[in-house]
């Protein structure tokens, strides 16, 4: 179970915290701007090119004072890892759950007073800029908005978009998405990529043919 609201994080999850907004500010990012202040909200961040990026994109979430959750196996949460995970912002999940894996997390967030989730719409950071639609499922199921984030390691620039309340329609938010992103990094390939996926004309990631 998640920790009570007035239990002290443990010592190691306020040091990596601090250490994360350290490397972040270390880093001479730039924030144009802070996210809308919103109780319920699906935070993405783009692009995802290497393992740093995570890095700083939690040191700038930090930065702004929001305390981010994210989705982790349900397996991490067991002892000695269960208060680290917790103070961390974890939200254990079980992909083999009855409900299946985006009602699950719909359900957290439903329970939840205030939540800022954070989701990789990417999936990884192999990919060729498709994005996986788990996390507008998940934010049109709750009925919460979709809040985009960038940071782009090229300017040292680093901010938020509006939020966008999902319509129904994956791709013609889509659509809207990739116009933020691509307003804010033109010169990113990625986003050239998720326009062409939000025009639908590129498959996305594990939408099967046929």
């Amino acid at each position: 179970m998640p920790q009570a609201n007035n239990t002290k994080p443990t010592l190691l999850s306020r040091i990596v915290w601090r250490l994360l907004r350290w490397l972040f500010n270390a880093k001479a990012y730039r924030l144009e701007n802070h996210p809308p202040k919103l109780p319920k909200f699906i935070l993405v961040g783009a692009p995802h090119t290497s393992n740093w990026d995570f890095i700083y994109f939690a040191g700038a979430v930090q930065e702004v004072g929001i305390k981010p959750s994210f989705i982790g196996k349900h397996t991490l949460f067991k002892w000695p890892m269960t208060r680290f995970m917790y103070d961390m912002g974890g939200m254990p999940i079980d992909r083999s759950a009855p409900r299946g894996y985006v009602n699950s997390v719909i359900d957290r967030i439903e329970a939840a007073d205030e939540i800022a989730l954070v989701i990789a719409a990417e999936g990884s950071r192999t990919t060729d800029g498709r994005w996986r639609s788990g996390f507008y499922h998940i934010a049109h199921g709750a009925g919460v908005p979709i809040v985009p984030a960038w940071l782009d390691v090229s300017t040292g620039r680093a901010g938020f978009g509006e939020a966008l309340i999902p319509s129904g329609d994956f791709l013609a938010d889509l659509g809207k998405i990739a116009e933020f992103y691509k307003s804010k990094m033109p010169h990113c390939e990625r986003f050239d990529v998720l326009a062409a996926q939000a025009r639908g004309e590129l498959e996305s990631p594990g939408k099967k043919s046929g």
